[in-house]
């Protein structure tokens, strides 16, 4: 058992280290719906090279994508989250051919700007009372969903804003995130497979960090609901700007 770290290639405390980050970043995505990548990717990035975080974070989205995923189903709001579920898996292609064709260095400085740029977009107004998004902003957020879910397996800043600022309870905008990361998660998959960027160490590796992972998200899910709306909403933003000074600070360094 004790060789299994060595198997991926990680030395045991390092793969404790790991083990510890993708707990943290599933408990958060289990009580806000969402940043388990926009978290685990970039501190992943401090023990491998960016493309091996981004293709392990994607594996993990799916691994961890059907638990819960009957109650995540009927809370979503079907009529954007599909579409843009949709849309999504169709562009992940794309940002995985970025991802091929850039530097490590280019990658992790354009992963710090979609880290900053998610917690910026998260601090705009609410739309009004009533407000119903349209098929450009829905085409617009799934296309841009996946064109980063290939790049830098963060589907989120382009979906978080557009549910957050929406009026819906946090019920429907947390399942209804949950449900269009389950979708990308699964064409991210299929690109990296495609282009040859999944390996089997990855796939071992994800599988020896589910169990970390879906002890922290049922534990952040255990806890959503009861914490009130206001507090919710304010910790995703805090989350948005760790995430993004994380990354920057890292880029720095």
């Amino acid at each position: 058992m004790n060789d299994l770290p060595h198997l991926v290639g990680l030395a045991p405390w390092t793969f404790a280290g790991a083990a510890a980050m993708t707990f943290g970043a599933a408990f958060v995505r289990g009580l806000t719906g969402f940043g388990m990548a926009i978290i685990l990717v970039p501190l992943l990035g401090l023990i491998m090279p960016p493309g091996e975080a981004v293709v392990l974070g994607i594996l993990l989205q799916l691994l961890i994508g059907p638990v819960g995923f009957r109650r995540i189903a009927g809370d979503a709001d079907r009529r954007t989250a599909l579409p843009i579920g949709l849309l999504a898996m169709l562009a992940t292609p794309l940002g995985m051919l970025a991802l091929k064709a850039v530097t490590p260095d280019v990658a992790r400085l354009l992963i710090a700007i979609i880290a900053i740029a998610a917690f910026l977009l998260i601090l705009m107004p609410q739309h009004p009372d009533g407000h119903k998004p349209g098929r450009t902003s829905i085409g617009l957020t799934g296309i841009a969903s996946g064109i980063l879910t290939g790049f830098a397996a963060m589907p989120g800043p382009p979906v978080v804003p557009f549910y957050l600022r929406q009026r819906i309870t946090p019920d429907v905008a947390r399942a209804s995130m949950m449900l269009v990361f389950f979708a990308t998660a699964i064409a991210g998959t299929l690109a990296s497979l495609w282009l040859g960027l999944a390996t089997m160490k990855l796939f071992i590796l994800s599988l020896l960090l589910f169990v970390p992972m879906a002890l922290g998200d049922h534990v952040g899910t255990r806890l959503f609901g009861r914490v009130p709306v206001p507090v919710w909403r304010g910790i995703v933003a805090v989350v948005l700007g760790v995430a993004g000074l994380s990354a920057l600070l890292r880029l720095l360094n």
